[in-house]
């Protein structure tokens, strides 16, 4: 296990030389008291090839893309081309002040520019803006557009946001912050929207249906346009979460589902990294509903000059500083112009078809509560491994002593002992068998050597902690 850089410390070790000091030493007696600490720092005292050492080996520890399959369901962690941080780290992008004037900043400009259009085009809808910094910054900016449009027609009544049970929770914390009531709504036994609940909740006080297609089930929502028929007749919008885009890139467009809002995960559809929490990039397309109420400034070309457009009254405003995190949205151009319309299909397709293939090697020691083929992602439940005496999470633990990232697990919600998986089209078939073998592999376990998976990992830096006690006492403080 590697030792904490305080305990590799030794008094008067150090990694660097200053020259001589060539101006005067402050004179602390004038700073003050409040200013000057009573002890020293405590910094650790280490040489440069123990510093050099520390952080290479905690950066072996860490897990990420390269080193492995990460089947996140939902979060969709897939490989990013290294073509894209080329591009990142030219200077003209990477050295680029946010406060440049607009006649400097062309380039940056026309590919924001560039990349809103090849989304509109992607989804099929009329609007974009590209402010938000995230998938949930991407929901309230759309749940505030919808009630900016809602307002704008005098019509005060719509306190209502309907969700389905499978949602993800930022779908009701994005609409309650934009100050709606939460109403839920049931799915059916094949894991979609139950129409007949629904038909029962939706009036002329629902402002909008948030939707995920497909769902976090991994199932495409098949019902979507008679739920969007639904919606119109009682004045009330329909806003997609892109959450899984990925399964519907080159194949479907949202826009003519009738959607009017959508937000788009860049750092999980279009390959920009996310790991770490951040950062990302939420943009919002729309339809010609809400164009009017789009985050300013937008972006138009003038006598083919790109600059930024205020000038849009019933605007909701900023949602972002500057124009949002635009190092994300230039992975992300690049990604897209690599791919091509024929690339963005392909991608499509391949997730599709690895999710059910991976699905296909264990259905038959898991249980799946829906039946059917999945898009880009599957759940499946642990019930009948929580019947022999073991569970989700001593699974996902095992899973780490075999060199894997563990999978989500009891997500979403509505599936008890949830294993939601997501392989991504970046993963070949031996991957995928390695895999599936692993998990038949820890099944047996179960059934033949309980304790070893209850007790699991054994091979981490870390072994079993008590999860909530770590999480309501975290101490990350060192005092030697």
């Amino acid at each position: 296990m590697e030792k904490l850089i305080f305990e590799k410390s030794k008094l008067g070790r150090k990694a660097y030389s200053l020259p001589e000091l060539d101006v005067p030493a402050a004179n602390t007696d004038t700073l003050p008291s409040k200013f000057l600490r009573n002890e020293p720092a405590g910094f650790p005292e280490v040489s440069e090839i123990d510093i050099a050492r520390h952080f290479l080996n905690l950066s072996q520890l860490n897990y990420n893309i390269e080193k492995g399959l990460y089947p996140l369901g939902s979060c969709t962690m897939k490989y990013n081309p290294k073509a894209n941080e080329v591009a990142a780290a030219l200077d003209g992008f990477a050295n680029l002040h946010p406060f440049t004037d607009e006649k400097h900043a062309q380039g940056a400009l026309q590919l924001m520019y560039e990349l809103g259009n090849d989304l509109i085009n992607i989804t099929g809808m009329a609007g974009v803006t590209l402010q938000p910094a995230a998938g949930a910054a991407g929901e309230l900016t759309g749940i505030l557009m919808i009630r900016a449009y809602h307002l704008d027609r005098g019509d005060t009544k719509r306190t209502k946001i309907l969700i389905p049970n499978s949602a993800h929770g930022t779908n009701p914390a994005s609409a309650s912050i934009g100050g709606f009531q939460i109403v839920e709504v049931k799915s059916n036994e094949n894991g979609t929207v139950d129409i007949e609940d629904f038909k029962t909740k939706v009036n002329d006080e629902v402002a909008a249906l948030m939707l995920t297609n497909p769902n976090t089930l991994g199932i495409f929502e098949k019902d979507i346009l008679e739920i969007r028929e639904l919606l119109t007749a009682n004045g009330a919008l329909l806003y997609m979460d892109g959450a899984n885009l990925n399964a519907l890139i080159g194949i479907a467009q949202p826009g003519k589902f009738g959607v009017d809002a959508l937000h788009i995960n860049l750092h999980k559809t279009f390959s920009t990294p996310h790991g770490g929490g951040g950062p990302g990039a939420g943009p919002v397309v729309v339809s010609e509903k809400l164009l009017p109420y789009l985050p300013v400034p937008q972006i138009n070309v003038v006598n083919g000059n790109y600059h930024f457009d205020f000038d849009r009254p019933k605007s909701i405003g900023k949602v972002h500083s500057f124009f949002g995190n635009f190092m994300i949205m230039l992975r992300a151009f690049n990604y897209i112009k690599m791919l091509g319309n024929t690339g963005m299909f392909e991608t499509s397709r391949g997730a599709i078809i690895n999710a059910n293939y991976l699905k296909s090697l264990v259905k038959e020691h898991f249980d799946f509560p829906y039946e059917g083929n999945s898009m880009h992602e599957f759940v499946m439940s642990g019930d009948r491994q929580k019947k022999a005496g073991s569970s989700t999470m001593e699974i996902a633990k095992r899973l780490l002593d075999y060199g894997y990232h563990a999978p989500t697990v009891y997500f979403p919600l509505v599936v008890h002992e949830a294993l939601l998986v997501e392989p991504t089209e970046t993963e070949t078939k031996e991957t995928l068998d390695t895999f599936a073998e692993t998990l038949l592999k820890i099944n047996k376990e179960i059934e033949e050597n309980l304790e070893l998976v209850k007790t699991a990992p054994h091979h981490t830096p870390i072994k079993r902690v008590n999860d909530a006690y770590a999480a309501r006492n975290l101490n990350t403080v060192w005092k030697g």
